[in-house]
């Protein structure tokens, strides 16, 4: 990270990431959390940085993305042919699903995963940005008066995707996965300024997904059982909310937070928060994805 110089400014890097920092890219980086879940293909199971033919794709200025990259440039194609994707109001009730869909049509044999469920909680949540904020998520981030803590309670007192809360050995879970990842970017697009201005933005923990566990593992951060690993080579599906999927996402935050701990034992002038560390790990896991020892997890969910 140090070699990187990995900050703020590294979000902007990514070329399908805004270049402008505003209202409208508010509403860009809203809606792209909102459907930040579950890329991962039935099709490519080898899961390699060289995508199968056939996986879920987008083409968008010549290249074509897959994963997450894949919603970004579905966003953005629908953008630049003048389709107001990013519009509370426009996804929430005025547009059709037949023209929500169009949006995330592949440009392969795969569809977009969970495509129904996408355009539910867009549904959803456009409803509740005009219902209750003035149709727009500025008015949430006012609200929060520049703390994260606050907003992560306003998003999900009222959105019900972003309610990533599971019970584990009859103890609440929170992971949050989506409705942190918003506040994180929001803080690394306007480099902690203006709408991405929290006093308390180091509350916010990493991300817990399917790729930066498998990272972690390969990193030697986290181990995985014999037994685990059997289950994850045969591409065992794990219900969101069941005890190894818990285990995993909940376990992943912690090895986050003792390597957050160590750096700063080892350089207490270093400038680091969970958050950075999540964006560098997953960075690097795409980077890595052909050493990568053990599969992601197969897990279906809205919460990541």
């Amino acid at each position: 990270m140090k070699k990187r110089s990995y900050s703020t400014k590294t979000w902007n890097e990514h070329p399908l990431h805004p270049k402008v920092a505003d209202a409208l890219t508010v509403d860009w980086i809203f809606l792209i959390d909102l459907l930040n879940f579950s890329f991962w293909s039935d099709l490519d199971v080898s899961d390699k940085s060289v995508p199968h033919p056939d996986r879920y794709a987008i083409t968008y200025n010549g290249v074509s993305y897959t994963g997450y990259w894949s919603l970004c440039a579905a966003v953005n194609r629908a953008l630049d042919n003048g389709i107001p994707i990013i519009d509370p109001k426009y996804y929430g009730s005025q547009a059709t699903d037949e023209e929500l869909a169009q949006v995330f049509k592949s440009d392969t044999k795969e569809s977009a995963p969970m495509l129904s469920e996408r355009i539910r909680v867009m549904r959803e949540a456009g409803k509740v940005l005009c219902e209750k904020f003035d149709g727009s998520f500025i008015n949430c981030i006012r609200q929060a008066d520049h703390s994260a803590s606050k907003l992560l309670d306003i998003i999900i007192d009222n959105i019900p995707s972003f309610n990533d809360v599971h019970k584990f050995h009859d103890r609440k879970v929170y992971i949050l996965k989506r409705a942190q990842i918003l506040i994180a970017d929001l803080w690394a697009c306007f480099d902690g300024e203006s709408f991405g201005q929290f006093h308390d933005i180091d509350e916010i923990t990493m991300f817990a997904d399917y790729r930066v566990p498998q990272a972690l593992y390969q990193l030697g951060l986290l181990r995985y059982s014999p037994s685990l690993i059997a289950r994850l080579e045969k591409r065992e599906y794990f219900p969101s909310g069941s005890e190894d999927e818990v285990e995993i996402r909940g376990n992943s935050i912690w090895a986050v937070e003792l390597a957050l701990q160590r750096i700063k034992e080892i350089d207490p002038t270093v400038k680091i928060n969970a958050i950075l560390i999540d964006f560098y790990i997953w960075d690097m896991a795409k980077e890595i994805q052909d050493q990568m020892t053990v599969p992601t997890h197969c897990t279906r969910s809205c919460f990541y």
